[in-house]
């Protein structure tokens, strides 16, 4: 239920934001607006205002602006020069560069939304995970990763990164941040004992990792239906203490020693629930997309609420959305030269899905997972795709250069090419959606 009224939602906010800034130019520019609908195929409802229908269609995968004249069709006004022939409140009457800006408008607002929403997000407060305000002691090293590399070790202990000390993860992250594609100088304490260690810092740090994580403590958060750990009869909330005998401090060592069991048979862990300590025998599974055996539990992720005041929210949502961009249009180029998998693509299910999840995590989340899609929106309508707002704009701008309309002709087999492009990625993530619901 929270998925669908969470995908009606966020649909029908993003498509009115987007159709309203088509809408509120085009009104801009003495435009007439014959159709405002929210949605595709046969009207659900409707009402007519002074000279614009409003309706909600049955298909809510989109949805347009119908403007008088759009079409280049409009009947020439008797009695007229037949330079003025067309209806100065047709679409088709407007100067290029208004057209370019109606057209730009949806993908704009858009974004502009998605940086409201981001504000909006930050300021009602975001939960973050509370390793961010304790102190940077490692719990973990990821094989072959520029940390082990330098000789970074489990349980080590950093307390300054080039000489300037670090009270905290939040900090940490920012300054190793700032080092991005550099060798930086970390003083760790290990054993009681200060060391230098100089580690090399990924130019990319968002992407290639350091290769380090925060202490994790063996404390159950979710069981998977159906898994060996339900059947042994776990619950949320266990601490898990020691595995066969040997005592596990952090989640990381207990996923090293389970991740070599080699055959199904039981393995006994010491259990910590409501202050007492019991003994429970698991018999692990196979599973064959991991190949290897599973007990079928995660990690509780302890949270806090982090709340921003306006000014500092508004950095924060130009940060994120500047981030997302270059990330957005990295997948883009990568898609297009193939360095990124088409699989990767969601459609409506897998947006549904989303949009479901991130309403029942509450409202910052919802209104986080609404800018993310805004802004995504907002820059796939300015591709230079025929159908798309982009496409609109790019035939505007080579009408511009040759200073001469392009025949219809030519716009129809543009039309016709946009509508074959989007229709086989839509095919295709619709695949994948049913892909991964299957599995």
């Amino acid at each position: 239920m929270a998925t669908a009224i969470g995908f009606l939602i966020l649909l029908g906010v993003l498509i009115t934001i987007h159709e309203f800034g088509h809408f509120i130019f085009a009104k801009m520019f003495g435009v007439k607006v014959e159709v405002f609908s929210i949605g595709f195929g046969k009207p659900i409802f409707s009402w007519k205002g002074k000279e614009t229908t409003y309706q909600v269609a049955i298909l809510p995968l989109g949805g347009y602006v119908k403007m008088y004249g759009e079409d280049s069709m409009t009947e020439p006004i008797q009695g007229e020069s037949e330079k003025d022939k067309i209806d100065p409140r047709s679409f088709s009457a407007k100067p290029r560069w208004q057209k370019i800006l109606i057209a730009l408008a949806g993908p704009l607002f858009n974004i502009i939304f998605a940086l409201f929403a981001f504000a909006l997000a930050y300021m009602i407060g975001i939960q973050q995970p509370a390793y961010m305000e304790k102190p940077v002691v490692v719990g973990y090293v990821e094989k072959e990763s520029f940390a082990e590399k330098a000789g970074i070790k489990p349980m080590d202990k950093i307390i300054a990164v080039d000489g300037e000390p670090v009270e905290n993860w939040k900090d940490f992250l920012i300054k190793i941040g700032l080092k991005a594609g550099k060798k930086a100088n970390l003083t760790v304490l290990r054993n009681g004992k200060k060391i230098n260690i100089t580690v090399q810092v990924p130019e990319n740090i968002n992407k290639d990792r350091i290769g380090i994580a925060p202490v994790i403590p063996v404390k159950i958060g979710k069981i998977l239906e159906g898994s060996p750990a339900e059947k042994a009869g776990l619950k949320e909330g266990d601490i898990i203490l020691a595995v066969n005998g040997k005592p596990v401090k952090t989640w990381y060592q207990f996923v090293e020693i389970i991740s070599k069991i080699k055959e199904q048979k039981p393995i006994k862990l010491l259990v910590k629930r409501d202050g007492k300590i019991i003994s429970i025998d698991v018999i692990p599974q196979y599973n064959s997309q991991l190949k290897k055996y599973i007990i079928g539990i995660s990690p509780a992720l302890e949270t806090k609420l982090v709340k921003y005041p306006f000014t500092e929210a508004i950095e924060k949502a130009f940060e994120k959305s500047a981030d997302l961009t270059v990330a957005l249009w990295k997948v883009i180029k990568g898609l297009v030269t193939g360095e990124v998998s088409i699989k990767t693509l969601g459609g409506p299910i897998a947006i549904a899905q989303f949009s479901g999840q991130a309403l029942e995590s509450g409202i910052s989340t919802f209104l986080f997972a609404m800018a993310f899609i805004s802004l995504q929106l907002g820059y796939l309508n300015l591709l230079p795709i025929p159908v798309l707002d982009g496409g609109l704009i790019a035939i505007l701008l080579i009408e511009s250069i040759i200073r001469k309309p392009l025949p219809e002709k030519a716009k129809e087999y543009l039309a016709y090419i946009g509508f074959a492009i989007l229709g086989t990625l839509m095919i295709f993530v619709i695949f994948n959606d049913i892909l991964r619901v299957l599995q």
